[in-house]
């Protein structure tokens, strides 16, 4: 009996012990529950890989010379930039544009007589440096008599009669400039009523028709064979029927006509600078070289007589040519 109760007693506490182990070795409980989601926002590219933004791109609004060579200006360009104005590659007045791109000011020393080119150089405030696509090409006069002369070139664009000795009055109707293309395309441009339209006939054949903008100003570009023209230029009321009406002759040269004798060019009927500097240089947008070099005798770029004579400016291909060609002399 006494034997029958220790094995009891055995068996019990084998059972407790059994139960105790095991509840010491069960896992915790797992939390099925998700984690919370921390909200990032979503940050967006570096500043390194973003698009880089666009530059305005400087430009000249306004430019007036007096006799002495005195030159005021005003234009646009990137917001708190520094500009300079350069005169024949020197620079003549550095300014700080305006929260909203404007600038203006005076050249403090007067620009020296004959022609100079003025550009326009501007350094944005991450240190980016752009160049204006135009150029002002200024005569100042040598005289008391002679009045400056203002003109805005754009290569393959129209050239823009800024300042001028005979300024007609804003609302007349005028032909400025006859510039050309790359292609050889002539480029008529001038001035009108704001919102008018311009009608251009070459020897009564219609040429093309263009409207004014808010300026004034207008402008066409037109292919026309090499030949003597005479141009009409008429402008239209609210109608359509003609307000007022110019009559210019105007001939178109092929560039075989040009004559070129020791460095020099001879101008040739229908001969014009863009034809000229095409010739010379390869490049008819060139022909601010030749104006430049020459403008004591052109008071208007497109106002050249058969006749005169031009000195021919060497560029670096056509130096040392020209070059040889004195030293073999």
């Amino acid at each position: 009996m006494r034997s029958l109760i220790v094995a009891l007693l055995i068996i019990v506490a084998v059972v407790l012990a059994f139960f105790f182990f095991r509840k010491d070795s069960e896992p915790e409980p797992v939390d099925d529950t998700p984690p919370a989601v921390e909200q990032v926002e979503e940050e967006g590219p570096d500043d390194e890989e973003a698009a880089p933004e666009t530059v305005s791109l400087p430009r000249f609004d306004l430019i007036r010379v007096d006799r002495s060579g005195y030159a005021v200006v005003s234009g646009q360009a990137e917001p708190g930039s520094e500009v300079e104005v350069l005169a024949n590659g020197e620079v003549v007045l550095t300014m700080t544009t305006e929260p909203d791109g404007n600038f203006a000011d005076y050249v403090e020393t007067p620009l020296d007589a004959g022609p100079v080119e003025l550009g326009l150089r501007m350094t944005t405030s991450d240190g980016m440096e752009v160049t204006s696509a135009d150029t002002i090409v200024i005569y100042v006069p040598e005289g008391d008599d002679d009045m400056p002369v203002v003109l805005r070139t754009t290569p393959g664009g129209a050239t823009e009669i800024l300042q001028r000795s005979d300024q007609p009055a804003p609302g007349t109707l005028t032909i400025d400039a006859i510039d050309y293309d790359e292609a050889g395309n002539a480029i008529f441009s001038g001035q009108a009523e704001p919102g008018s339209v311009v009608q251009i006939f070459a020897n009564g054949n219609p040429v093309g028709e263009t409207s004014t903008d808010d300026a004034g100003r207008w402008s066409l570009s037109t292919t026309i064979p090499p030949g003597r023209y005479s141009l009409l230029i008429v402008q239209l009321d609210e109608d359509g029927d003609p307000k007022t009406a110019i009559e210019v002759p105007f001939e178109q040269a092929a560039l075989e006509d040009v004559v070129i004798e020791d460095g020099q060019v001879i101008v040739q009927p229908g001969n014009s600078l863009w034809v000229i500097s095409r010739k010379v240089y390869g490049e008819g947008t060139q022909y601010t070289v030749i104006y430049s070099a020459n403008a004591e005798q052109i008071d208007d770029p497109d106002l050249i007589y058969p006749g005169q004579i031009f000195r021919l400016p060497e560029d670096e291909e056509a130096g040392e040519e020209a070059t040889d060609d004195e030293d073999g002399q």
